[in-house]
């Protein structure tokens, strides 16, 4: 579970192991009056969502491994709820909002109660009289079918519960939290204009180096719309919100404060995510984006201010990025400014220089030590940073503006 989701946590090994226990205790108490797809299928279907694909296929897997009660004339109805299983598995892993999965937990059983109504009409070639007898008739496979459907649309049901319990995020709550008509991303649009374009530009870049390297798309999406929400706090101390010009943090001329500010809208940003009850996932975004980094230009200006200060007092308070994707927002948010930067006549190797500059920088400063990424997909993520420049600076042609009427 942790080599799929490194982010997972001692709940969600609780929660595996809780339905681990369910199922146990069900497959005792009912023994073989219960199909074995109403026991497989709603807790691979909750696992896959919330973990992913692997560890559901384990759980799936040890369940199946375990059955305590005596397989006669139930092998081969285990054999189609584990193969049921995993299809469910590798399925519900890329579904994406809750509509889908109540599509899903009809379509499955239904091609479940196919596969057993195959199986009982070729009943009449097993030797085993007892074994034949065993197996349902045409009319419990339907009720065991509607059955199942019910069990599954109430786990569905179940799994903002089991979210907020466990701190599960699953990818239909990651697409619910990434829309950007969610009270605090309006609230950022309207009061933050500038962060909030700043955001979605971030964004672009971030999805693109997580799909390089396999990360998890969806958190990196979410992740980066709300990981600079602290800015709220002070829109106007940040520059891309300066519309008029005026920057506060020269009337202010006091490096240390300036340095002050900035690490406010990590722990502002904490705080709204906390008000907000964004999940755990996402809340790391916010201070794992800017890790420990040190504010360079405060940091000079209280050099030649000859004031008394150490590297230490410029430098956000972290944690540094403790998993994949934010590591990969981390890069993006560093390297966005500068490839902005960058004309339309700048070359591939100018920008992918550029990128590597920044990326080296913060190797360098152990900003990744935490993270897991290899040095092979630095490269992919310098590759697909360059990708998403190409799209954002590509020339457009300048057509001339025609006074006659009709022209366009």
């Amino acid at each position: 579970m942790k080599r799929e989701k490194p982010s997972s946590t001692i709940k969600h090994a609780l929660l595996i192991l809780l339905l681990l226990f369910v199922a146990q205790f069900t497959k005792v108490w009912f023994g073989n009056s219960i199909s074995p797809l109403q026991i497989l299928l709603p807790p691979t279907l909750l696992i896959s969502q919330g973990i992913g694909t692997a560890s559901a296929l384990s759980w799936m897997a040890v369940a199946s491994l375990i059955w305590p009660v005596p397989l006669l004339g139930l092998g081969t109805r285990l054999l189609i709820a584990s193969t049921t299983s995993i299809f469910l598995a590798f399925q519900a892993a890329q579904m994406r909002s809750r509509a889908q999965l109540l599509q899903m937990s009809i379509l499955f059983p239904i091609g479940a109660l196919l596969f057993e109504w195959i199986l009982i009409r070729n009943t009449k070639g097993i030797t085993s009289i007892s074994i034949a007898n065993s197996l349902p008739n045409v009319e419990s496979l339907v009720s065991e079918s509607a059955m199942l459907i019910i069990i599954l649309m109430f786990t569905i049901f179940l799994i903002p519960l089991i979210e907020n319990t466990f701190g599960l995020l699953t990818k239909a709550r990651l697409m619910e939290l990434a829309d950007q008509e969610r009270p605090l991303l309006r609230k950022l649009s309207r009061e933050a204009p500038g962060t909030f374009e700043h955001t979605l530009m971030i964004c672009g870049l971030a999805e693109e180096g997580a799909r390089s390297i396999n990360a998890d798309i969806d958190l990196v999406r979410t992740g980066s719309l709300y990981h600079d929400i602290g800015k709220l706090h002070a829109p106007k101390w940040f520059i891309e919100n300066q519309d008029d010009g005026i920057n506060p943090h020269n009337e202010l001329n006091d490096p240390i404060e300036s340095a002050s500010i900035l690490q406010a809208h990590v722990d502002e940003g904490l705080k709204l995510a906390k008000k907000y009850r964004l999940p755990a996932q996402i809340a790391d975004f916010i201070p794992e984006h800017q890790g420990t980094l040190k504010m360079g230009y405060f940091f000079h200006k209280a050099i030649e201010k000859g004031l008394k200060i150490t590297e230490e007092d410029f430098r956000y308070k972290g944690p540094i990025p403790k998993s994949r994707e934010t590591a990969v927002l981390m890069l993006a948010d560093g390297c966005e400014a500068a490839l902005r930067a960058l004309g339309p006549e700048s070359s591939d190797l100018e920008a992918s220089n550029t990128v590597r500059s920044i990326i080296k920088t913060r190797q360098l400063d152990g900003q990744l030590d935490n993270s897991s990424l290899r040095r092979s997909e630095i490269e992919l993520l310098i590759n697909s940073f360059v990708k998403v420049w190409k799209r954002m600076s590509h020339r457009r042609i300048k057509y001339p503006l025609h006074s006659a009427k009709g022209s366009f």
